[in-house]
């Protein structure tokens, strides 16, 4: 049976991905977004184009509004928590403004959903910037990467939560508030903490989506900056496999209540220059321009998702593999260069 889906920051790049799964499979989706993103309109445009303006429902608000929220909820089988600020640089440029979308955003719209009387299920998606800096794990170093010094360690759920920064703040309030509105209210709460993800429709920008931002660099001939050495290491995620993991939690027999990271884990690691730059420059066939700059406050040298909790509850684990995500990736920014603009 068809359900209604409300997705907030529906016209980013997740959001986009999700809905366009939605509608193809014939359930109901608003998307609520200001569409201050970039990229945001293109991706609504694409959704517009690709199944029709009658496909879905779109309404231009923001989740800062608590009076924008209750009426575009109130009839909400499933509530995807999209809408965010997503970069640390921008939370510290402008903290007031990051508290706003993340964490009173978040209130907001867990308020609308509690409001509403339906119980509708809701999807958070957090970070793993709520970890911190992560500087109690022993890292060893190697010629293209760092790693934990223990070589099955992963970052599990359990780990204590180490606000560090602004946005590791806002989004971390966020996530407990999730959290508690399942114990409190009864409301059926998911938090997803989410290492890097990746694919098609992401606009990403120097600040956030380094993988896809990387790839639009090397195709358009835009220059490439390292923050540190470029031995970070990340796993990643194809948002494809993100997509299988909503619905997985959103089903109704999933427990509520419940966090969990996501990401590519053990499986999906690469450093982010020293690694990743031989795959892309063999994806453009080229070298790419790339310059070397300090370390950024709190970055973590390695971050590795445990992902085993929701493979055990969720029954769910990624199944595209770094090369063949990066090749569907690389493919969708080279056939859609004027998207991007030039250098």
């Amino acid at each position: 049976m068809p359900r209604k889906y409300v997705l907030t920051g529906g016209a980013g790049f997740i959001g986009t991905n999700y809905a366009a799964r939605l509608i193809a499979r014939g359930d109901s989706v608003r998307i609520v977004d200001n569409l201050a993103r970039s990229g945001s309109a293109k991706n609504l445009a694409w959704l517009g184009l690709t199944f029709g303006p009658d496909a879905f429902e779109f309404v231009n608000a923001d989740v800062r509004d608590d009076s924008a929220l209750p009426p575009l909820v109130r009839d909400a089988d499933a509530i995807v928590h999209l809408a965010a600020q997503v970069a640390v640089t921008t939370s510290i440029a402008d903290p007031r403004s990051d508290f706003g979308t993340n964490a009173l955003g978040t209130f907001n719209v867990l308020e609308a959903a509690r409001l509403s009387g339906r119980q509708p299920r809701l999807l958070y998606t957090s970070t793993n910037k709520v970890y911190g800096a992560i500087e109690d794990l022993r890292i060893a170093e190697h010629e293209t990467r760092y790693a934990y010094a223990d070589p099955g360690a992963a970052i599990a759920e359990g780990r204590p939560l180490d606000f560090h920064s602004p946005y590791g703040c806002s989004k971390g309030s966020g996530d407990q508030y999730v959290r508690d509105y399942a114990r409190i209210y009864g409301l059926p709460t998911t938090v997803f903490r989410m290492s890097c993800i990746c694919g098609t429709r992401q606009f990403g920008v120097e600040d956030q989506g380094w993988v896809a931002w990387m790839t639009i660099a090397a195709v358009t001939g835009r220059a490439i900056s390292i923050f540190g050495d470029g031995k970070q290491v990340r796993d990643v995620l194809f948002v494809e496999d993100l997509l299988d993991a909503f619905d997985a939690a959103l089903a109704d027999s999933a427990p509520a209540g419940e966090v969990f990271n996501i990401g590519g884990g053990i499986g999906n690691t690469i450093s982010v220059w020293r690694e990743f730059g031989p795959l892309l420059e063999g994806l453009v066939h080229r070298k790419v321009d790339v310059s070397f700059h300090d370390w950024r406050a709190g970055d973590q040298k390695v971050y590795v998702s445990d992902i085993s909790k929701a493979a055990r509850v969720l029954r769910w684990a990624p199944r595209i593999p770094l090369s063949e995500g990066m090749r569907g990736l690389h493919a969708w920014v080279s056939s859609n260069r004027d998207l991007f603009g030039s250098p």
